[in-house]
Order: C-alpha cells, then structure tokens, then sequence
C-alpha cells in the first residue's frame, strides 16, 4: 500500500514497519501537497525540509536494522508547530513583525517531545499575532484561509494549525488555546482540537499571551491521533512549575466506549443570544448519539458562565501587558532605524512593531492594572474565576462530562465582523474552560444544514480527567466518522 496524506498515526507506523513506503516518501509527499495547497490556504510560515528529512532518514535507519520497533509513538508522522513555540533554527515570530527575524535559540518541550517520539517536523505555522484574535485575521503576514471555503476564516488564533490539518498539509499540528484558540478553529475547519487540562502539558518555549490561562494542544483528524498526541506531550517538565505529573492512557480511553458515563448539558449555553439553530441542531443531536451509545445525559447548571467573557477580557489583557513587556527592542525584537535616544526608540519600535490588536490589548491590560482601576475590575474579575470553578466543580458531582457547543456559529467571511467586541464573543463557550482549568475538546459532528461548513460540539472534562472527554469523543466519532480532508484539498483535487 503506498502513502496517503489521509493515513493517521497507526496507519503511517504500520506502513513503515512493513516497508510498504519510507519515511523519506512521507516527507517528500507533504512537502509536495504543501507547495500546492498553501499557495491557496496560506498556512506555513516556514518550512523545515532539512529537519524533516533528517528525521525521516533516521526512521528508515531504524527500519532497515530492525529497530523500528523501538521508535516513538509518532516516528513517521508528519507534525507542525504554531510560530509561537520555540524550535532551534528556526523563527519564531508570532506573526508579529516585532519577532519578525527572530529565531530561536532553544526548543520548547512540547515541540521536542513531538519530534523526539519520531515526528516529521514539516515547519511553523501562521497565527493571530501573539495569539490575540479569532480569525487569523490579524497575523502581520497575511490571513490564512479556510480549506472548507477559502473566503472564510479558519479561526483563530491558531488558525494556521487548524488549517494546515484540514488541507492535508499535517497529519498532526500543535496550537495554544488561552480562551478557545484550539477548539473553535478546529470547530471552524472541521477537524479535532484539544485544550488539555491546565498543567497537563509544558508551556515551557511557548510565548506567553496569559500564563494562568494558556495550553498547548493538538490538532488532528481523529480521536485516536490526537489521542496518540496526548500520550506524548503529557508529563511534568521540570522546566515549567506549572507541569503536572498525571498518569493517563489516551489511547486506551478510546476504546472503551461511553456505557454508564454521565454527560451534562447545560440549558443556559443551548439557549444563548448568537447560537445558530444548525449549531444547536447539531448540539442536540450529538447528545442523542451520545444517549444511544449508552451514555446518560443530565442537566447541569453553571450559573456564571455568562460573567466569563467579561472576566475573561479583564484577566487576559492583563497578563498580556506583563508579558509583552519584555519585547522592548533593547534585547531582541524590531528596532526602529535612525533613532538613537533610548526613550524614542522604545516608544517608535513598540508603536510600529506590533499591530493594532497587540496594541489593543497592551492598552487595556496597562488601564485595568493602573491605581484606582486595578481594585475595580481585577479583583472582581479573579472573583468571578473562583465562581466559575465553583461552578464547573459542583457540576460535576452529577456528570462526568460537559457537552456544549464550541462556537455559536460556523466559520465567517473576512472582514465580516470588524467590531473587537462581536469578534470576542466567538469564544463564548470556551474562555470559561481557561477560567476554570478545565479540559476541552472539539469533535466535527458534519456540515451545518443552513451553511453547509462544519460544525463542532464541545466536551468539557474536570480537571486531570481528560480521559473522560476522549472516551465520549471516540463515541461520537464512531457516529459521524473520521474527519475528512476539505473536498478541494484531497488527492487528485
């Protein structure tokens, strides 16, 4: 059988171990697919074809001496990472022109781990600059596309990973979520996305947008792949404080069905302002598969969740502020030429090096921690966070996991919503789950019967029992199939 841009991880590893194409035929065959389809989708920012073929030479090193066997559970698969995580060699730049010539002198652990369990790295992948947007409209090197309809968004801020998934381009990609980066741009191209629970993975290498709020996670086409992606990035990093310790078999929970586990629905979310009715169709009629499979389906309450927004838009400016703080064009960053006092040259290089949603956000983070303003809003909105984990963890006492949906909507058109305040309310089903700590993940339920573009269901687990959500997601999954590649990216297309 030769290779095929739709194989997921266990198909690519079976190929290999019986020699029935190389390593070498993996990367050669993605880096192919991307010179055609990212003329199109505009995903990658860089492309790593010498790391790639390295790594592919290695596996088939193995192969020929029969040490195979011995590889990790990626080697063969094709892997990118979102241009905020750290890989030696390469630039890092957040799609901001401040970190424009940066490049990295380090690998972050999430990266490493991905490569040193045998994936393929294929490159780095465009974003919303320095994670701040939904759409991946605001990357300072040109929107990327969604490969469902290339005058959509794919979501964002790591519209860049979604897309590249959906295109074909990745069997597997990583992204950060800090209130819903993950999930609803992979509800928007129609693929899986997993928020793991907060600490469940180092952060270690990443750039930070909100350090108590950011998670890295995968993005592939099916439960079991990113199943297989979790198995690798999970464990304590002594290199991040924050890294847990869990033991957890992903790739077990998948087969283990959904009998006797207690799904919560929460009434408030299936009837909030701006849910589309083919999104909560969709919400509805997974619960029923869910019910069918042998799941039992309760109500829950989460009385603060509509605070979450608001708590959400004070708390996450505000950690941007201090962490942008350090790109102050002394060190490393974009240096405004010709000016040679100090002071202009940090106000000119900050003022032209990030954009205006970076900007934004700088601004308000720097208002809300201010005296006199600080008391007002940030206090209160650390308040809500503790009413919203409350929330979460006296819900479930009566269910094992949240289904609700991912987005209110299916993917828009650029330039369709140009209001900061709507643009926010694209995640108002999933900044609670940051909030809170939780685990989140998006599931592709098929197209939207008003729009015909995919739509996604969110699972919301408590904390540390992700495996719970992926047993539920491998439910659904055997309901509505695997995720397919968009019809105009698919071989022979």
């Amino acid at each position: 059988m030769a290779y095929s841009l739709n194989m997921g991880v266990r198909e690519i590893r079976e190929g290999l171990a019986a020699q029935e194409f190389s390593a070498r035929e993996i990367a050669q065959a993605n880096f192919e697919h991307i010179a055609k389809a990212d003329e199109a989708v505009h995903a990658y920012l860089e492309l790593t074809e010498d790391m790639a073929y390295e790594a592919a030479d290695k596996i088939d090193a193995a192969v020929a001496d029969g040490t195979f066997s011995s590889m990790g559970p990626l080697a063969g698969v094709p892997v990118a990472f979102k241009d905020n995580m750290n890989l030696e060699g390469t630039h890092t730049t957040c799609s901001s022109k401040m970190l424009e010539n940066y490049v990295s002198p380090y690998t972050a652990t999430c990266v490493a781990r991905c490569i040193e369990a045998g994936g393929i790295p294929l490159g780095k992948l465009n974003m919303d600059e320095f994670a701040f947007g939904s759409s991946t409209e605001t990357s300072a090197f040109g929107s990327t596309k969604n490969p469902w309809d290339l005058e959509r968004v794919p979501g964002g801020s790591s519209g860049g990973s979604a897309a590249s998934v959906a295109a074909g381009m990745a069997c597997m990609t990583l992204g950060s979520d800090t209130g819903g980066s993950i999930r609803q741009p992979a509800s928007f191209c129609g693929i899986v996305g997993v928020k793991p629970t907060y600490g469940m993975v180092s952060r270690y290498g990443v750039v930070a947008f909100g350090s108590s709020l950011d998670q890295v996670g995968p993005f592939t086409r099916s439960v079991e792949d990113a199943a297989y992606a979790m198995q690798v990035l999970c464990g304590y990093d002594p290199l991040d404080c924050t890294s847990q310790h869990i033991e957890a078999d992903f790739v077990d929970a998948v087969k283990q069905g959904v009998e006797g586990i207690r799904i919560g629905v929460v009434p408030g979310f299936m009837n909030a302002p701006g849910l589309t009715p083919e999104v909560k169709e969709k919400v509805a009629e997974a619960a029923a598969k869910l019910e069918a499979a042998g799941a039992q389906i309760v109500e829950v309450d989460l009385p603060h969740a509509d605070a979450a927004i608001s708590a959400y838009y004070v708390l996450g400016p505000c950690e941007a502020f201090s962490n942008l703080a350090r790109f102050d064009s002394v060190r490393y960053g974009y240096c405004e030429p010709g000016l040679k006092d100090l002071g202009s040259q940090y106000e000119e290089s900050r003022a032209n090096g990030f954009g205006m949603e970076a900007k934004r956000r700088i601004m308000l983070g720097s208002y809300l921690l201010s005296a006199g303003v600080y008391e007002k809003y940030y206090y209160p909105a650390q308040q809500v966070r503790r009413l919203i984990t409350q929330d979460y963890e006296r819900a479930y006492e009566q269910c094992d996991v949240i289904l609700a949906p991912t987005s209110p909507r299916t993917a828009f058109k650029f330039g369709e919503i140009g209001d900061p305040v709507e643009m926010h309310l694209s995640d108002i089903f999933t900044v609670s789950i940051n909030i809170a700590g939780n685990g989140g993940m998006n599931v592709p339920c098929g197209l939207g019967k008003d729009t015909g573009l995919p739509v996604g269901v969110q699972l919301i687990c408590p904390q540390f029992k992700d495996v719970n959500m992926f047993r539920a997601a491998a439910a659904l999954e055997a309901a509505y199939g695997v995720a397919p590649i968009a019809p105009a990216f698919q071989a022979g297309e």
